[in-house]
């Protein structure tokens, strides 16, 4: 309960800013894993995937089609309920330079996320940074991406996941299969899991990624889809998806 009227206070506070004095068209809070079911090859997976996509032809073209033609982005890495890193502050993306100077960062940073699933606490984390900032976003959004859908402590996923919500902020996911990872996959379809518990919002979606070459395409598509502002046409078709075992959704953190 403490947790929670402390995310109540923070909101509380921010929501009255000043004014912003950047103008972007996205607000966009990249929320990765970093928790102990990631290992190593997971967090650089993720780390690459995002680099190249930030950088890629397809995605500097759709930011230079918006109306203000720059959108603002910051990179976290979440683990336990106090365990949400900024690894990249927030930074305006409008050019290849740009882009290329958040990737490069990105790259050089240390893991800092650590723990045991915390999602709820981690999606305000991402709700607060977005408050805080000195950016006015025409959307935001929170990218979360993760390989369970559990969540062990911290503040309740629904109500951390409610608040953004009323907050206008939308949710998607990225959800996880690394065939080359220490950790291991969940027990249970993970894709739907994040559908029905985490994302929400006007066109919210998950998109699901796996390995490494199917990764920074997912994480590619995924970015073009946010800074159009578009969710995708159809859900990802189950035959794409990685089988999951039957059963219920267990700790796997």
């Amino acid at each position: 309960m403490r947790q929670v009227l402390s995310l109540v206070l923070v909101l509380i506070l921010f929501a009255g800013k000043a004014s912003a004095d950047e103008q972007v068209d996205l607000e966009l809070v990249l929320l990765a894993d970093a928790s102990r079911s990631i290992d190593e090859v997971e967090v650089r997976l993720q780390r690459r995937g995002y680099a190249a996509a930030i950088t890629h032809p397809d995605v500097l073209s759709a930011i230079s089609g918006g109306f203000l033609r720059r959108i603002a982005v910051t990179y976290v890495e979440w683990g336990d309920e106090t365990s949400q890193e900024v690894i990249v502050p927030w930074t305006i993306v409008e050019d290849a330079q740009s882009a290329a100077a958040f990737a490069q960062d990105l790259a050089a940073a240390p893991r800092l996320g650590q723990g045991p699933n915390a999602i709820g606490s981690a999606i305000a984390a991402a709700h607060a940074l977005i408050e805080m900032n000195a950016i006015e976003g025409t959307r935001r959004v929170i990218d979360f991406s993760g390989d369970s859908a559990y969540s062990g402590g911290g503040v309740p996923v629904a109500v951390a996941r409610r608040a953004a919500l009323d907050a206008g902020i939308v949710i998607n996911g990225l959800a996880i299969y690394c065939e080359d990872c220490s950790g291991r996959p969940v027990g249970y379809d993970l894709e739907l899991a994040y559908a029905e518990m985490i994302i929400g919002g006007p066109g919210s979606f998950v998109i699901t990624a796996d390995g490494n070459l199917r990764f920074a395409e997912a994480v590619r598509r995924k970015l073009l889809l946010e800074i159009a502002g578009r969710p995708p046409e159809e859900r990802t078709p189950k035959a794409a998806i990685k089988p999951r075992r039957p059963g219920a959704i267990s700790p796997d953190a």
